[in-house]
Parts: structure tokens; sequence; C-alpha cells
């Protein structure tokens, strides 16, 4: 007997508990998501879900797999919770529409240009913002961005928005609020310096900083990739099937600075922080959590391990993770008033071990070169500058370095470097394996390291670090890490 696919029509069918909180049908479009993929849907997508009758039209960046999956159910798909204690899913009704942006690139700055649009929201990791990390200006060399600025019709996330911002401008469409919910740091301010580097146009700049606002935000929720095993048990608990399915942990935090431009969803009603200052969140976030959270990656990947959750079950990896947070990332930062940064990081690694999550470790080492920044060599800046070692820091770069450099994990797996400079790694690890020419080569990226790349200190650190790592093993490593 064949299961209904989950829409509008069957909705009926679905437990009263796991149906949407208002009817999908009366939502308004007032926001456009530039990235609909699974952390959107599980993360801002429930907060607006929950925060009253707003609606988002997503845009896809890529493929059309997300339109293919969601189109056929009305927008409507399913947040699979997973936890030790047991499964939870509910129905999310707040997508509804879903443009393909590859197919139809007009329609996306259509859609911005909208007077109904009051809120652009944005996922699209940071490699796709085409943003230098080192210096956080725009790329304007990189190819699809200069095809943008060539005239074409953008593509590009920076240049859609320019394109529909101007097009706001033109016809009076009103002010807009753009939102990044991307792990850069300050990361809405970063992509107002991204927009003012592509406008060329001083009226439409003006218009920008009179009418625009960027806010910086926090986004945390763990969301591993959906399996088939996952969909069947959203079938088993809905009674349909849904394709579109995501799954997430129990966990969920969103902090958004209190600056719009207009209107927006009440989405502190749905538990969301707004505060003034988000930067304490962040910068506890990207190098507490995001940062443990590569370091498990790369060291997991490496000893054979296939998901985080095993990582974190392995003493001694887990015990690096904790002494990065602990020892060098600890003493960077001023958390927000009321948080225990000891019981925050005792926190991340419960959360890790959640075993029911199967978040992949390749799944969170790729595009490294993207996420070091943020995630590590920050921590390492501001070590070196108070006088101190950075030396867990540097023993989660030399990770990164082994695992970029190994070609395998030392149970035999190849590794496929998945990141946006590949070419750029491949070509610098070219010049020799030892330990000294691996480092050398990989802290000349000028667009990752910048000034940190000159350090000899931290350079000395690396070389140490990652002559273990591949002379050792990983564990071995680790356990010397721990006794020295």
């Amino acid at each position: 007997m064949s299961v209904p696919r989950l829409s509008l029509r069957s909705l009926a069918r679905l437990p009263a508990g796991a149906r949407p909180r208002v009817d999908p049908a009366a939502r308004r479009v007032g926001i456009v998501h530039l990235g609909i993929g699974a952390f959107h849907r599980a993360h801002q997508a429930v907060y607006t879900e929950d925060a009253g009758d707003w609606g988002s039209c997503g845009v896809t960046q890529r493929s059309a797999a997300v339109a293919r999956q969601l189109l056929p159910q009305d927008g409507l798909y399913a947040v699979l919770s997973k936890a030790p204690a047991g499964d939870d899913v509910r129905v999310v009704g707040s997508v509804r529409e879903v443009l393909v942006g590859p197919d139809d690139p007009g329609a996306v700055v259509a859609r911005i240009a909208d007077p109904a649009i009051r809120v652009v929201t944005l996922t699209v990791t940071e490699k796709g913002y085409r943003r230098d990390p080192a210096t956080g200006r725009l790329r304007r060399d990189d190819p699809e961005v200069a095809a943008d600025l060539a005239g074409r019709t953008p593509r590009t996330v920076v240049g859609q928005l320019v394109a529909g911002l101007d097009r706001r401008r033109r016809t009076d469409a009103g002010p807009l609020t753009v939102v990044c919910c991307d792990n850069l740091p300050a990361n809405g301010p970063a992509l107002r310096r991204l927009v003012t580097d592509y406008v060329a146009d001083d009226a439409l700049a003006a218009w920008i900083g009179a009418s625009v606002r960027f806010p910086a935000t926090m986004v945390d929720r763990i969301v591993p990739a959906t399996t088939d095993a996952d969909r069947a048990e959203v079938t088993r608990l809905l009674g349909v099937a849904d394709d579109g399915a995501v799954v997430a942990e129990p966990f969920s935090q969103w902090v958004i600075e209190d600056d719009f431009a207009a209107d927006r969803p009440a989405w502190e009603k749905a538990g969301a922080i707004l505060t003034a200052d988000v930067a304490p969140y962040e910068t506890v976030k990207l190098r507490m959590l995001n940062g443990a959270h590569s370091t498990l990656a790369y060291l997991g990947a490496l000893a054979g391990h296939e998901h985080i959750a095993d990582a974190v079950a392995d003493p001694v990896l887990a015990e690096v993770a904790g002494r990065l947070m602990t020892d060098d990332v600890v003493p960077t930062l001023a958390p927000p008033a009321g948080l225990d940064l000891a019981d925050y990081g005792a926190t991340v690694l419960d959360r890790f071990a959640n075993p029911a999550l199967r978040h992949t470790c390749r799944q969170v080492a790729m595009d490294g070169t993207q996420k070091l920044p943020q995630r590590l060599l920050g921590t390492a800046v501001d070590r070196l500058a108070a006088g101190a070692e950075p030396s867990w820091v540097a023993f989660a770069v030399a990770a990164w370095m082994r695992y970029v450099s190994a070609g395998h994990s030392e149970d035999g797996r190849p590794i496929a470097v998945d990141d946006p400079l590949a070419d750029r790694l491949a070509s610098a690890l070219a010049g020799g394996t030892e330990p000294a020419a691996v480092v050398d080569r990989l802290v000349s990226l000028d667009e990752v390291f910048g000034e940190l790349g000159g350090s000899a200190a931290f350079r000395d650190l690396l070389v140490g670090h990652l002559g273990r790592l591949a002379g050792d093993g990983v564990r071995e490593a680790c356990r010397g890490a721990l006794r020295a």
C-alpha cells in the first residue's frame, strides 16, 4: 500500500501535535531567504513558524534538489529532532515559495525588490560570499563576481542582493533588513562591507546607507545530513512520506542584533534573543563550539571515525577539544552576562556526543580555508598578542594541515579535500611532504592566515604538532600533547 506524500492535502492525516502552528495558506510572504538548505529549514524557518503568520520565499543557490523536494509538498517539510531519549517530529509550513536561483536569477532579484518583502535572510555558507577571509573584502576577481559586475543577471549572493536593492530604490519599494545567518565574525557588518565593495553607484550607496540594515546574528543548531533511515522514521511517525525532511538536535539558539529597517516577525516569541550587542555570543560560539567542532572533525576523520559523536567518544580526542576551549579560547573571551563558560564548554561536548545525530566528521571538515580564520586563527592571534603560547589552537590547525595533506585516514580510507581553495591547496602541497615544508607552504596562503602566517612562534608550534601527527598518529600525538 502506497503512503501519501506530505502536502496541504494530506495535513489532516498528521498527528495533531505535529501539524504547522498556523495554516500555511494564511501566511503572508515577507521574507526572501537565500540558501534554503537543511540548516535554514531546521533553524530560522522554525523560528518564523513559531513567531506568527509570516512566510518566506526560499531560494536555492546551487542545485534544484530542494525545489524538487518541497514544491510537490506545497513547501511543507518535517523537522526530526533526535536525542538519545527519543525522537520528536513536527511539520513546518513557513516556507511558502521556492525559487531555483541558477534557473531563473531574474526572479530572485525581482522577489528581493518586491515591496511585500521586508527581510532577506541568508545561509549560504562561508564560501558563498566569495570573500577574502583574511581581509574581509569581496573577491572582485572571482570569475562569478566578475561576470555579475560585467552586467549579466546576477548569480552570486552579493550580486543578487545589490541588484534587488537597486531595483527597490528605483521603484520606491521601501526599506529592507538583510539578516546574515552564516558563521562569519560580525556577519551583518561583514555582509554590508561586501555589498559596499560591489556597489559602484554613489546614489545607490547612499540609499543603502539610509534604507537598509545589516544586523549581526549568531545561530546555533547541529543539523546533520538527512539519511534514508531518517526519512523512513518520519514516515513512521507522521504516516506520510516526506522527501524534504531535515534532522536536528533538540538544542537551538538564535541571537539577533535589534536593528531593523522595517517590520519583522516576532522572532523573540519563538525564543530568539534580540540584543544590542551580538558580539559576545558570537565570539563564544565561533571559538568554543565551532572551533572544537572543526578540531574534532579533523582529528576524528584522520583517526578513522565516521561521526563527530564517535570522535567525542574517543577519550583523548575529547580531552584535546576540551583543553582547546579551556586553555586557549576562554582566556580570549568576554562572555555575555550570565553565561558560565565552563558549563558552556561541557554542554558543547555533550551535544557533540549525541549518537542519534550521526553528523559526519567529513561534513564538518569541508571548506576549512573558509572556516579556520574565525573558528581558530582569531584565537591564536589574541593569545600571541597577550604573550601566551596558543598550543592547542596550533594543534587543531596542524590537524587541518594533516587532513588536507595526508590523502587518507589512518585506517586507509581516502580523504577527498572539499574546499573552494582545493586547487591552491594541492599546488601548495606539491612542494614536499616534510612537516616544515607543508607548514611553510600552507601558512603562505595569505587569504587564510593573513599576518599570522608571518609568526615564527606559531609556525614552530605547527611544525612540531604536524610532525607528531604524521609520525606518531592522531591518538599518540594527542596523548603527547596532553602529557606536555
